[in-house]
């Protein structure tokens, strides 16, 4: 596919013509400019991406913290909590010439859907949706004359039902949280038990009351209420929930976390976020992955599991407790 000069972003446009004007409801319209967006995203910050116009010819244009850092892959869901919490961002991802892209837009979106399948393991539907929405926007930039033509998107392959068991069983769920009680009581830095503390908060929800791993990140502190112990989950499509932390290990473990939260307070831009790293900045979803996997290996659990099944294990958890107990 080619066109003239630079390829520029028309999502605005795209959704007024092709989405609201064909009279598709308001979610339709937001989940079609969420897919364009979240590409761009990723296209703007994909290790192969090494030119980024500097709308105006002037870097002042381009939003804080963003500049020419193209050297890393950023995480899905870390570019949806930017792009929801950054309207600097937002407006300057609608600007006319964006990129300058050396290969062609078929490829380039081929490779983040082959992205989204193998790295983040989105499901079928999903990636069949987005392909279906990357179609929609490629035939109207040619409509406009933006493009001078485009080809199909190659069909996105529909993977064989995996029969794998990675949810964990009682004796394996137990065996995890014992290995952060290990660690936490082995560890001789009182920083490094504050961190310890954490993962071990984190972990705790994730099982104890399914929270999402993008809810986790989202949590503030202020989301907790140490009175009645119960917890405000904020969604974006759904109403807020409320849960109670029955366990009261887990409420002493929220207090000291909360108590202890201030050593985590290294520059104050991200003091109201509940789970920080080291560095005083928000989690991303890698450094979660990272954190259960190290417990998951001191717990030698060999099955290739993730932080979902931990949340999604509580049902066997139970099962199988009930069954013991006769």
């Amino acid at each position: 596919m080619k066109s003239q000069g630079n390829y520029p972003n028309r999502i605005d446009d795209f959704i007024s013509t092709q989405v609201i004007s064909r009279g598709l409801d308001e979610r339709t319209a937001k989940a079609y400019r969420m897919d364009l967006e979240k590409f761009y995203f990723w296209l703007e910050h994909r290790t192969e991406v090494k030119e980024v116009v500097e709308v105006g010819s002037e870097a002042s244009n381009q939003p804080p913290g963003i500049g020419n850092s193209v050297d890393r892959v950023v995480d899905l869901a870390e570019s949806e909590v930017i792009i929801e919490s950054r309207p600097d961002l937002r407006d300057w991802m609608r600007t006319e010439e964006l990129l300058v892209i050396k290969s062609n837009w078929e490829e380039q979106m081929e490779a983040y859907l082959d992205y989204l399948s193998d790295e983040k393991g989105l499901r079928y539907s999903t990636l069949y949706r987005k392909q279906r929405v990357f179609g929609y926007y490629l035939a109207y930039l040619v409509s406009q004359g933006v493009l001078s033509q485009c080809r199909p998107l190659h069909p996105v392959s529909h993977p064989q039902k995996a029969m794998v068991d990675t949810l964990l069983t009682k004796r394996e769920v137990e065996a995890f949280f014992q290995a952060i009680d290990r660690e936490y009581e082995d560890l001789d830095s009182d920083f490094r038990r504050r961190v310890c503390l954490r993962d071990q908060v984190m972990m705790e929800l994730l099982f104890y009351h399914g929270l999402e791993i993008s809810e986790l990140l989202r949590l503030e502190v202020s989301d907790y209420n140490p009175k009645t112990f119960t917890l405000t989950i904020r969604r974006k499509r759904e109403k807020d929930r409320t849960v109670y932390l029955f366990s009261r290990a887990l409420q002493r473990q929220m207090a000291q976390w909360l108590s202890e939260h201030i050593y985590f307070e290294h520059s104050g831009v991200y003091h109201n976020r509940m789970f920080l790293s080291k560095l005083g900045k928000p989690l991303s979803m890698k450094m979660i992955i990272n954190i259960f996997d190290k417990y998951r290996e001191m717990a030698g659990i060999e099955k290739e599991c993730k932080p979902k099944d931990l949340k999604n294990s509580l049902g066997r958890y139970a099962e199988e407790l009930v069954r013991e107990q006769g």
